[in-house]
């Protein structure tokens, strides 16, 4: 089944975005009226995240996230054989000449950002938008079928995929200058184990592998923002981090990259993907103890000989 149904998505992916743009159309129509895809966890997000918005406001962003969350599927589909051409056309870097810099001084880049705009073009794309060797890092699906068939989609351009839990082998491999892309505004897989700070409003927990990841293999921080300029054109910028990593205290680079995504956000919501569950996990019962205890054995490994 998952063969048949993989491969019919295959065939619909070859059509062009033009008609796929009318599938897209239709989707939106039953997301707003008889299939409100995770309606009630969308109004919990825009409602704790917007506390000021009116009941008729907070609608209006409801039904726009629809409107880009059906593009996005869509072009979710496009991915598995939209062409290298047509994807430079599509998504175009303002300051590219960043990156290479980086390259000439033979620095490696973590390229941190969100669920924004469109990550799936983003993560195909990288491979021939930057002059690294490209690696993406990430949970992976729950269908190892899907998973594995969707990856090698993905990186059919040159981008290497791998897993959250096997991504040491893939940085330690002694290949210099790297391009390491996190997408890191997922929940975590638990209270204890993230770093807490207040996201769009409220408490929120988040993850750190892309602090500690700068900090263990000395890459260079680098958010990325994606934008949509217009129907299927996204503009892409690359904002980089100022400060050395050895004179960042504990969080800085966390509190960074989160509070710049939360920035993109609030300049036009409809583009975060509202329908995850971002705030499912419990506050601590004492978060400061918590942050105390982070933060020493953040000391003890990475300031210990400051």
């Amino acid at each position: 089944m998952n063969k048949l149904l993989f491969g019919l998505v295959f065939i619909l992916s070859c059509l062009p975005l033009s008609v796929l743009y009318i599938l897209s159309d239709l989707f939106y129509l039953l997301l707003i009226s008889f299939f409100p895809y995770r309606k009630k966890v969308i109004e919990r997000n825009l409602k704790s995240s917007f506390p000021k918005l009116t009941n008729q406001e907070l609608k209006r962003l409801r039904n726009q996230f629809y409107r880009h969350f059906s593009d996005l599927i869509v072009e979710g589909i496009k991915n598995l054989t939209i062409s290298k051409k047509e994807l430079q056309r599509r998504l175009i870097v303002e300051n590219p000449e960043f990156l290479d810099r980086l390259k000439n001084e033979n620095k490696s880049v973590l390229l941190i950002s969100g669920h924004y705009g469109n990550w799936e073009w983003m993560i195909t794309s990288l491979a021939f938008l930057s002059p690294f060797k490209a690696i993406g890092i990430g949970m992976p699906l729950t269908n190892s079928f899907w998973d594995k068939s969707v990856n090698k989609r993905r990186s059919r351009f040159g981008l290497q995929v791998v897993h959250s839990k096997n991504y040491k082998e893939a940085l330690n491999d002694g290949e210099t200058p790297k391009a390491i892309l996190t997408l890191s505004d997922q929940s975590p897989g638990s209270s204890e184990n993230a770093y807490w700070t207040t996201f769009l409003n409220q408490p929120t927990a988040v993850l750190f592998g892309s602090e500690f990841m700068a900090h263990e293999y000395q890459f260079t921080p680098v958010f990325f923002s994606i934008r949509k300029v217009k129907r299927g054109y996204y503009s892409l910028k690359f904002i980089p981090f100022e400060k050395p990593l050895n004179q960042l205290n504990y969080g800085e680079l966390t509190e960074w990259h989160t509070h710049l995504l939360e920035r993109e956000i609030k300049q036009n919501p409809s583009y975060w993907l509202w329908s995850h569950k971002r705030w499912k996990r419990q506050i601590p019962d004492d978060l400061n103890q918590l942050k105390t205890d982070q933060e020493n054995r953040f000391n003890d490994r990475f300031r210990s000989n400051k």
